[in-house]
């Protein structure tokens, strides 16, 4: 989703449409099958949904509380359908903020609550332009010519991949609390090459190019991959 209010292109938009439409059918994704286990099937894909683009007077400064229910209202309103087993994320727009700590504490987090409709699995992913030094790992070039949209898809990568290994907040993560992706962030592998606007990529998918934070590889020996063969 985007609140859009004039500063972010509809381009940016199309740019995190490709990864949803994509990055669930990659083989940086089925790394996510490595959490599955007797009683708990995990496979390594992921499908999506659809969207919808919410403008008018939000405010720019956004509570924890009213990002849960603005994802909320979109499933009563009808504005989304309701999934059980889908992640629902609240991606803004750079002018918004949200007063928890977005760009100071964190890029982007997952969460979870039950609602008169069901268990909803959400995530809120802020715009990387607002701090890309910050939040993005190339500020001035990227893959897709927005460092800022690039930026914000490598979090929205990460989130949804802690989100599928741990949707509750009570599944996996290690005894210090940190998720699969956690595990590596910020980090991007050596299976990297240049595209043609200088910028650096590690992956291709949906007819672009893509630098996104590696996964964890669950197993007897822990390695953050890139996909199954590269690390």
């Amino acid at each position: 989703w985007n609140q859009t209010n004039g500063s972010d292109t509809a381009a940016g938009k199309q740019i995190v449409l490709d990864w949803a439409a994509g990055i669930g059918s990659t083989a940086h994704y089925s790394l996510n099958a490595s959490y599955a286990k007797a009683g708990y099937p995990t496979n390594g894909t992921a499908v999506f949904g659809g969207s919808t683009t919410l403008t008018g007077s939000y405010s720019t400064r956004l509570k924890d509380s009213q990002i849960l229910s603005t994802v909320a209202s979109t499933i009563t309103s009808g504005k989304l359908p309701w999934n059980p087993n889908g992640v629902y994320f609240l991606v803004t727009s750079s002018d918004v903020t949200a007063s928890s700590g977005f760009c100071t504490q964190y890029c982007g987090w997952h969460s979870a609550s039950t609602q008169t409709f069901g268990r909803l699995r959400y995530s809120f992913v802020g715009n990387a332009k607002r701090c890309v030094t910050s939040c993005a790992a190339q500020s001035t070039v990227s893959p897709n010519g927005n460092p800022g949209i690039d930026g914000t898809v490598s979090v929205l990568t990460h989130e949804l991949e802690e989100t599928h290994s741990d949707p509750d907040l009570n599944a996996w993560y290690d005894s210090s609390g940190a998720e699969n992706a956690d595990k590596c962030a910020w980090t991007f592998g050596h299976f990297q090459f240049q595209t043609s606007n200088g910028s650096w990529a590690n992956m291709s998918f949906g007819g672009r190019n893509w630098l996104i934070q590696r996964n964890l590889l669950n197993g007897a020996s822990d390695f953050c991959m890139v996909d199954a063969t590269h690390n």
